[in-house]
């Protein structure tokens, strides 16, 4: 029994332990010949960005690369590699993201398999954070002038559940009323990387959705005396 106690400590002894949460990443990887290195670090980039459930800036991938190692060369390596995949790495809202192919969109709809979209928006729901994001910081009174009806507190409020609406500074105006901006959550949303990639304000007024002149035609003096305290 005594043996057979020895050989179980020499077991456990022997078993590698598992890897301190306070050794620091090898980023640099000076052992490894260079292409392993590089492939090394091309993993590494696509593990995170896997994982994430929100775009990865720059600065983040840097953390688990070298000093000199290039973040946009590894992506179009990454890139590449997925070229025949139904999905992509994109670049949206100041990061990187996985996303499938907009070819691939019918089918997946089609299958009713749950995405991780960040949410399914009525046609007027889209349409208002769509002029948030063209006409912020704007006020509620001035996005009801807009499309020429009264935009509600419960449609603002959803916008901002789903966090991609946020308030944004008190308006000038007299009464002071709440502005509202969009999220980095809203340019993920629709895979924009950054508002200049917002589609020409011209195509919305076509389609009826959008009104520049009853925009700048607004009382906004009286807009914003009706707005109040209005949150």
């Amino acid at each position: 029994m005594a043996r057979q106690a020895d050989a179980a400590r020499a077991g456990r002894a022997e078993r590698p332990r598992k890897r301190s949460d306070n050794v620091p990443l090898d980023t640099e990887l000076v052992d490894l010949p260079p292409e392993l290195r590089w492939r090394e670090w091309m993993q590494r980039v696509e593990a995170v960005i896997f994982a994430s459930a929100t775009p990865v800036p720059r600065d983040t991938l840097a953390r688990v690369v070298g000093r000199n190692c290039s973040i946009e060369l590894l992506i179009d390596d990454l890139r590449e590699e997925l070229r025949g995949r139904p999905y992509e790495l994109v670049s949206v809202a100041g990061g990187w993201q996985h996303r499938t192919k907009p070819a691939h969109a019918g089918v997946i709809r089609a299958s009713g398999a749950p995405t991780r979209a960040t949410a399914d928006l009525t046609a007027g729901e889209a349409a208002v954070l769509m002029a948030i994001g063209y006409f912020q910081p704007v006020t509620r009174a001035e996005l009801s002038k807009i499309f020429g009806k009264e935009i509600s507190r419960d449609l603002i409020g959803n916008l901002r559940s789903l966090e991609l609406v946020a308030s944004g500074p008190r308006s000038p105006q007299p009464g002071a009323p709440y502005t509202y901006v969009t999220t980095p959550a809203f340019l993920s949303a629709f895979g924009f990387d950054t508002l200049r990639d917002l589609p020409d304000i011209e195509m919305l007024e076509d389609a009826g959705l959008l009104s520049r002149d009853r925009m700048m035609a607004a009382d906004l003096g009286t807009l914003m005396s009706e707005e109040g305290d209005e949150e």
